[in-house]
């Protein structure tokens, strides 16, 4: 088991399969289903076998160089190691990202970032835990230049200027076309980031009018900053495809929701959520990003939200899910990120056909996903062995 295929991929061949693969799925007539893998530059850092510069966490978030240098790497291993429907081989072109992981909307807040280790992500602080009634003194950030995303506006601004000079392996390098802060990871997220996921728990129950108060300080201040980076870059950009529209096919993330029951998602957060959407989507249908065990929140956003599409972690129960549901909204789950890293490759084949045959294709709208992070120091083996059982179970007969 290693880092890097040992056998060589038709590139042409594979990535035509691709297209007709997610051409037919876009269609609502698939013929198989499509399965994509992600993952985060931790599975560069976090890897010697990969990480050859030694590259640091803390120089990661502080020299926007070693940004685009570990971004490339990381992207080219993508491309040239890991098995799945999406397009492999030399690109036209390389893009990087100012990345800051999911410390953007804590650091923007002044919440102090802490670096566990040098092949660890960093994590922010809360700011309220211990001290609660800090929140009526606590001036909104700067949308521009406040804390955290200060840092990533500058980083923008170096990536716009060193990208153009720059060349990857002889292809261009592109720069970011978007600042982190312009969308988030959710208000309540943000919330219990702010004050301490068990201190966040106890106001639901002892303080609920302080929850409301932050969680309103959350969204006001959320709104704002989405809006004004949005301007700053559109007046350096003004061609750009999005330029002078706060509203548009929108997507969201609030992973800590998992906290709470339904009733009190209900009560407390879906408020929120419905003030960003109002704010940021053009009425289309919405797609949701939640972590764990969050699938019995999606009937209540499908119903609220007009959400069409959940992007999962784990644990997932495929069949309930989709009984729930129904066969037009679309599911992205797959096999836990234990299971991928861990393997081996004979149980992650039998997860995958359970999954397959568990109703889940019912409707032709599921895409396998590797729990939508991979993990660091999961072997390409891995991921091949659920690409190819998908390709052997998800097939539409």
């Amino acid at each position: 088991m290693g880092f890097r295929l040992s056998h060589p991929v038709d590139f042409a061949v594979h990535n035509e399969q691709v297209r007709r693969v997610w051409d037919a799925y876009r269609a609502g007539l698939p013929c198989r289903v499509p399965v994509s893998v992600s993952g985060s530059i931790t599975n560069l850092i976090c890897n010697p076998e990969l990480n050859r510069a030694g590259w640091t966490f803390r120089q990661f978030f502080e020299n926007p160089q070693v940004q685009i240098d570990a971004q490339l790497a990381y992207r080219r291993w993508c491309r040239f190691n890991l098995l799945a429907d999406h397009e492999m081989g030399p690109p036209d072109s390389y893009q990087v990202a100012v990345d800051f992981q999911n410390s953007y909307d804590a650091g923007w807040l002044g919440c102090p970032l802490v670096y566990p280790g040098d092949h660890c992500p960093p994590d922010t602080e809360p700011l309220l835990r211990g001290r609660k009634e800090a929140l009526r003194d606590l001036a909104p950030p700067d949308p521009l230049r406040g804390g955290l995303l200060g840092r990533a506006m500058e980083f923008f601004d170096y990536m716009q200027d060193a990208c153009p000079r720059t060349e990857f392996e002889g292809r261009p390098v592109l720069p970011p076309d978007r600042i982190p802060g312009e969308g988030t990871d959710g208000p309540f997220t943000l919330a219990y980031k702010l004050r301490g996921a068990a201190e966040v728990c106890i106001d639901l129950i002892e303080d609920p009018d302080y929850l409301h108060e932050l969680l309103e300080f959350v969204t006001e201040n959320l709104i704002r900053r989405m809006k004004a980076l949005r301007l700053w870059r559109w007046e350096r950009n003004p061609n750009a495809p999005d330029a002078g529209r706060f509203q548009s096919s929108w997507w969201f993330a609030d992973d800590a929701i998992v906290l709470l029951s339904v009733d009190q998602y209900r009560r407390f957060v879906l408020p929120c959520h419905r003030r960003l959407a109002a704010e940021f989507s053009d009425g289309s249908p919405i797609s949701v990003h939640l972590c764990g065990d969050a699938a019995r929140f999606f009937p209540v956003l499908r119903d609220e939200l007009n959400a069409r599409s959940f992007d999962t972690g784990f644990p997932m129960p495929f069949d309930r899910v989709r009984r729930e549901l129904g066969p037009d909204v679309e599911v992205r789950g797959g096999p836990s990120i234990a299971l991928l890293r861990s393997g081996p490759p004979a149980a992650i084949r039998r997860e995958v056909a359970r999954i397959c045959g568990s109703g889940i294709m019912d409707g032709g709208r599921f895409v396998m996903i590797a729990a939508n992070n991979l993990a660091p120091c999961t072997p390409v083996e891995h991921v091949e062995a659920m690409y190819r059982a998908c390709r052997e179970f998800g097939v539409y007969r």
